[in-house]
């Protein structure tokens, strides 16, 4: 892996959350995962079993990646071993998420959210 040194002059993040990674630097691994439940409802019920991820689907579903389809040759040279970024200004990031200056071999970021909506019925 190609190793080069990261300066930032300044970084302002206002939120960052829920398994997100800020990295400045080089990195070999990056890995995220996020599972959430969220569960609306028009009128406040707490029934409690709502947390059981094995009782969705969705949680238990392999994730298929793209194959590569061709084998890409690329020669580069880099003259000046410094990655230089002058500002980063992020309002916000979450659910598995990236900000990284540098160099990564593997990343592997997953987010699975079950959204459950309740709403009352309408009586006409």
């Amino acid at each position: 892996m190609l190793q080069r040194s990261s300066s930032v002059k300044h970084i302002h993040i206002t939120n960052a959350a829920i398994s997100s990674v800020i990295q400045l630097g080089d990195s070999k691994i990056i890995n995220g995962l996020n599972r959430a439940i969220a569960v609306q409802r028009e009128k406040q019920l707490f029934i409690g079993d709502e947390e059981d991820f094995s009782k969705y689907p969705i949680f238990q579903r392999p994730i298929i990646f793209p194959q590569d389809k061709e084998d890409v040759m690329i020669t580069s040279f880099h003259q000046n071993p410094m990655i230089h970024v002058n500002t980063i200004n992020v309002i916000a990031f979450s659910s598995s998420s990236i900000l990284h200056v540098g160099n990564t071999q593997a990343i592997n970021m997953e987010a699975r959210i079950k959204h459950i909506r309740q709403l009352l019925s309408k009586k006409t």
